[in-house]
């Protein structure tokens, strides 16, 4: 996480230097979930000893036990890890398909409302959750408008990653 934090920061403060808007107030909340995720899976991968980034584009899951696949590439595999981001506090997490897998969650926190804006939190992981679950963990959604179909963690799935805690630090709003 400190990894993503001096990134952030140096980042910012760049953008604030020429006069321009945080990164985290320009980025979509999609857009940043994607990036956090990008950037944490680099990051565990970089200071693990035995996990590594999947080489497959898109493969799942985003982080391989090392040597398990050929050229550490799989585009769907179940050795490994599965890194997911949210704003939502307890780790609820969509998924593109129910799947037995470790899952690790990481919350985080933007502040976006501060005024003005040069006094605003920098983004704060706020929990961290890693657990095995199971296709029975899961719920199907339906079909949004698009027509894209999604997997949730049921009620009993969140219970068991939440269970699996591994980081908590508390959050702006109740700071």
């Amino acid at each position: 996480m400190q990894d993503i934090y001096d990134f952030f920061y140096d980042v910012n403060t760049l953008l604030v230097g020429k006069g321009l808007d945080r990164l985290d107030d320009m980025l979509r909340p999609s857009i940043m979930s994607g990036l956090l995720s990008d950037m944490l899976t680099a990051s565990v991968a970089k200071h693990s000893r035995s996990l590594v980034q999947n080489e497959y584009f898109n493969g799942h899951p985003d982080l391989l036990v090392k040597g398990v696949y050929a050229n550490n590439s799989v585009k769907a595999g179940t050795e490994g890890v599965e890194i997911k981001t949210t704003r939502k506090a307890g780790g609820a997490v969509d998924t593109h398909g129910a799947r037995d897998q470790w899952m690790c969650v990481f919350v985080y926190e933007t502040d976006n409302a501060t005024e003005p804006a040069t006094e605003r939190h920098p983004m704060t992981f706020t929990e961290v959750y890693l657990g095995q679950v199971t296709v029975s963990d899961f719920r199907s959604n339906p079909p949004g408008p698009l027509g894209t179909r999604t997997s949730t963690l049921d009620r009993n799935g969140v219970q068991k990653l939440r269970n699996n805690w591994i980081y908590k630090h508390s959050r702006l709003s109740e700071a």
